[in-house]
């Protein structure tokens, strides 16, 4: 870890919550500081949405309902995330709206300087398309990663009206291009019709292993972070959430919801429940602001991010 004391957010009873520069829970910038740990960054793409876009602003309002947090202890992981890590927030990762594949070159070259063997990134989307440069760019310093994958859609079709790279097939040429360790993969909260019965052959061939929320109704959250936990045990994973995983009435702003997800406390219980995992990257995604009420599903995707901080900090990673 960073050897000297941490930067920590600006301090609310200086200067209120509401106030001041809209880093993610108002950490430092990543140029106000010499090192860090661990790295919050934007990635405002949404060209690989089939549904309802909007995930570019994503981001921006993450960032913004991360105001809400009170960034110090977190009370159900025994930990004070800004105390133990080197905190900040790295901006956005600036890309092209028109190119699907361009725009994921230029998201992989630029979260490779951000990522490394003793640096953690969290990437806030944009769409769920992201995933693919990140996960490269993470294999890249780890080798090939476990992936544990929340989320109401397999997201491992192989095209969709041709194109090899949207939000709905990433994770299908992330196995092909062997950054999966496939014996170790996992999606947890899958629901939902799909177009074909091949789609889960196809997903079984893959190696993944599937939770799907009907499995959850009756193993209940800790019987899905045993699966979870029994299966990657100390791989180095990463960890990608689709924010629609939660049902709709806990994450409306979103671009294609699906009935009867999860709850946000039994994600964040599922969640919290992952400390022994050794996480070397991870995303939060597909949060679609306009169709958001009250920034209830912005600030589900601030809680998790503030969550995986929590867990990060309760493992000995860094390098001193």
């Amino acid at each position: 870890m960073v050897s000297h004391k941490p930067v920590g957010p600006v301090e609310a009873t200086k200067v209120p919550r509401y106030a001041g520069l809209g880093t993610f829970a108002r950490l430092p910038q990543i140029t106000d500081v010499h090192d860090y740990d661990v790295a919050v960054v934007g990635v405002p793409f949404d060209g690989g949405t089939s549904f309802r876009p909007g995930a570019r602003f994503g981001p921006s309002q993450i960032r913004e309902a991360s105001r809400l947090l009170r960034p110090g202890y977190h009370v159900e992981l025994d930990t004070i995330p800004v105390d133990k890590l080197q905190l900040v927030d790295a901006g956005d990762i600036a890309c092209t709206p028109y190119d699907n594949q361009k725009a994921v070159a230029q998201i992989q070259d630029q979260a490779e300087k951000l990522v490394g063997k003793d640096k953690r990134v969290i990437a806030i989307g944009g769409d769920h398309t992201i995933a693919l440069p990140m996960l490269r760019a993470t294999a890249k310093a780890h080798g090939p990663v476990a992936l544990l994958h929340f989320d109401a859609h397999l997201d491992t079709w192989d095209t969709y009206f041709d194109e090899p790279v949207t939000h709905g097939t990433m994770f299908r040429r992330a196995f092909e291009e062997g950054l999966l360790i496939e014996n170790k993969s996992m999606h947890v909260g899958i629901r939902g019709p799909v177009y074909d019965q091949d789609d889960f052959i196809r997903d079984h061939e893959f190696g993944f292993q599937i939770i799907r929320c009907s499995d959850i109704d009756e193993i209940g959250a800790t019987g899905a972070i045993k699966r979870v936990l029994d299966r990657i045990g100390d791989t180095p994973v990463y960890l990608s959430i689709d924010i629609d995983v939660l049902d709709p009435a806990f994450a409306p702003g979103t671009g294609t919801p699906e009935m009867g997800g999860l709850a946000s406390r039994e994600l964040l219980q599922m969640l919290r429940g992952l400390g022994d995992l050794n996480i070397v990257g991870a995303d939060i995604v597909e949060v679609a602001p306009a169709y958001d009420h009250a920034d209830v599903t912005s600030l589900a995707a601030a809680t998790l991010v503030f969550d995986i901080m929590g867990l990060l900090s309760n493992k000995e990673w860094a390098s001193s």
